[in-house]
């Protein structure tokens, strides 16, 4: 269907990179005025911009100082070392966007003329319904065009890009200027308002008429109806609660001191009341499911009828790869039937705090660096597989230091660890890689989690109101974090979080801790590379080397170079495509760019 879908579309679409359009065989083609009266291949214009949304799992931390990868000439790795161009630019989600766009325009153009039901009722609820997932989508493809694209443009200006609208045909004018960010941010704004609108919070079955949301009511009385097209089997498409995520994310962005000057009137008062909608939805500070810091694990079992984890807002559904096992057979270390694609650095280890909460570098701290694994912050043997440590369905000893004999040992072979350390964090243990005892295990890819909006506004509230300000929330930055450690370090039992007190009274330290709270957090989730750009680190941050640490028995050897960054001042801002700004004069690169 899917595969149909893009082909009919691909015979009626003209992206917006090249006036020229595609010529398919006759038999190919349909005509935009026959989608009125087949519903299917008007839905499909909507799938082909379900298809086109950007990865939640880039492995862009190969970029950054959290990881490496043994891949070599990824190409995350070769941006990190210096091969960063507007030719060579893995972060791009710039052709993928405006050609989803496309899609969307031409089906916000002519979904009311489209026959979706024979019954007027379904017919107006399927119209509204499909109307505001093409909304939320263009505001989505937007965020993420910003936060990949936006930028200082080559006149000094703070800029976003081009707002295509219209469905685009060979005669419109493809050289449009990129407007401004602030411009951008109103618009993605706008479509999230149309989004709410047209949507339910979320999409679940109810069981009597007294259930229709009030803005529905005027289009149906009937609860069958409404399940038909509002109910369980509609889940994973977006929604009014997606809608709400996207807008606490483009404020969180554009309220970020890279974005931040006299063209940009974003606060963080507002990033902190959008991402208070969230936590206020989940049930307020204290409502962050326990299990939510490992929800790859066993919370994904059993789910039916599209239904989330208690910890996900919005998932991707289940793809053959998620089936197959793809992230162990990438991840997991060789003895385990695993390729140790994504290494952990000694720079991330170092960032877990000891299990009472203080960093290593603090007196208060206990920590040993004779046993350095020992009495840590319980989410880095959840998250990090280490010398000594197991993993696996069967507790595999796991031994990754140079004078190892198995094939975990370092730069042993291509698929082993360059840091002493393999990514534990999205792998399900239960899984069995044997080729003699195969066991597989789902996995849902999550696209927004409700800990990320936590996080969001913890970031946002301390910014705008300090760390106990709590603005017009009944929480602050300061209850936040202090729900989200307690349920790392110790969410069965009372906990003493003495460093949070230490910080809860002072406006830099409480920053640098939910910073380093994020890290951990949305460890291994493509977050660290746009977030370092975001808050306009030092270049020597951006720049800081990849380390490591060889463990053998007793003996622990820093390896200092593992990998250095090589990124210049102007890389906090990705670029423009360079055909895209050869091809038209109205279309400025940002600075730095060629």
């Amino acid at each position: 269907m899917k595969l149909y879908i893009t082909i009919l579309g691909l015979a009626v679409i003209a992206l917006t990179s090249c006036k020229k359009l595609l010529n398919p065989e006759p038999e190919n083609i349909k005509t935009i005025e026959q989608m009125y009266d087949d519903a299917t291949y008007a839905q499909g214009f909507l799938t082909n911009a379900y298809i086109n949304i950007p990865g939640y799992y880039d492995n862009s931390e190969y970029a950054t100082d959290d990881a490496v990868t043994n891949q070599l000439n990824t190409g995350y790795q070769q941006i990190a070392t210096g091969g960063w161009t507007s030719t060579n630019n893995p972060t791009s989600v710039w052709n993928q966007s405006y050609e989803a766009m496309q899609y969307i325009n031409l089906f916000l153009q002519n979904s009311a003329k489209v026959k979706w039901s024979a019954t007027p009722e379904v017919n107006n609820l399927f119209n509204r319904r499909l109307r505001g997932e093409a909304f939320g989508l263009r505001a989505l493809f937007y965020y993420f065009l910003l936060r990949n694209h936006g930028g200082i443009a080559s006149n000094g200006q703070l800029t976003g890009v081009p707002l295509i609208l219209q469905y685009q045909t060979p005669e419109s004018d493809f050289n449009q200027p990129r407007a401004s960010f602030d411009v951008c941010v109103k618009q993605i704004y706008k479509d999230l308002d149309s989004a709410e609108l047209y949507l339910p919070l979320e999409y679940n079955n109810i069981s009597s008429t007294a259930q229709i949301p009030d803005r529905f009511k005027t289009f149906t009385q009937n609860a069958e109806t409404y399940n038909r097209v509002m109910g369980d089997p509609s889940r994973q498409l977006f929604n009014g609660l997606i809608a709400k995520a996207f807008r606490a994310k483009t404020a969180l962005l554009a309220a970020s001191p890279a974005f931040q000057n006299s063209s940009n009137p974003a606060t963080w008062a507002d990033a902190a009341t959008f991402a208070a909608a969230l936590v206020d939805y989940r049930g307020g500070a204290n409502a962050l499911p326990l299990t939510g810091g490992t929800f790859y694990d066993t919370d994904v079992d059993n789910q039916s009828g599209g239904s989330n984890p208690p910890e996900m807002i919005w998932r991707q559904n289940l793809s053959s790869s998620e089936l197959s096992n793809q992230q162990e057979a990438q991840n997991f270390p060789p003895t385990l039937f695993g390729s140790g694609f994504m290494n952990p650095t000694q720079n991330l280890v170092d960032a877990f705090p000891m299990a009472n909460g203080y960093p290593i570098d603090n007196p208060n701290s206990g920590y040993n660096p004779g046993n350095p694994y020992a009495g840590r912050d319980p989410r880095f043997a959840k998250y990090i597989i280490y010398d000594g440590s197991t993993a696996g369905v069967n507790n595999t000893v796991i031994k990754t230091g140079s004078s190892s004999t198995t094939a975990d040992a370092l730069n042993s072979r291509s698929t082993a660890t360059r840091t002493g350390y393999y990514m534990k964090k999205r792998l399900r243990m239960s899984v069995n890689r044997n080729p003699s005892a195969i066991a597989t295990k789902n996995h849902y890819v999550p696209r927004i989690r409700f800990t990320e909006m936590y996080l969001n506004y913890a970031e946002a509230a301390n910014e705008a109101f300090g760390p106990q300000g709590k603005g017009s929330s009944s929480y602050s930055a300061y209850d936040i974090i202090k729900a989200i450690r307690k349920r790392a370090l110790s969410p069965n039992a009372s906990f003493a979080d003495l460093y949070l007190e230490e910080c809860k009274a002072d406006q830099g330290k409480m920053r640098e801790l939910i910073r380093n709270e994020r890290r951990l957090e949305l460890s291994f989730e493509s977050f660290r590379f746009w977030d370092l750009r975001r808050w306009k680190v030092d270049l020597t941050k951006l720049n800081e080397t990849a380390r490591g640490l060889d463990v053998n028995g007793i003996v622990f050897t820093p390896l200092n170079n593992v990998e250095p960054r090589s990124y210049q001042n102007y890389m906090y801002y990705g670029p423009i495509p360079i055909s895209e700004v050869q091809k038209f004069n109205q279309l400025l690169q940002n600075q730095g760019w060629r």
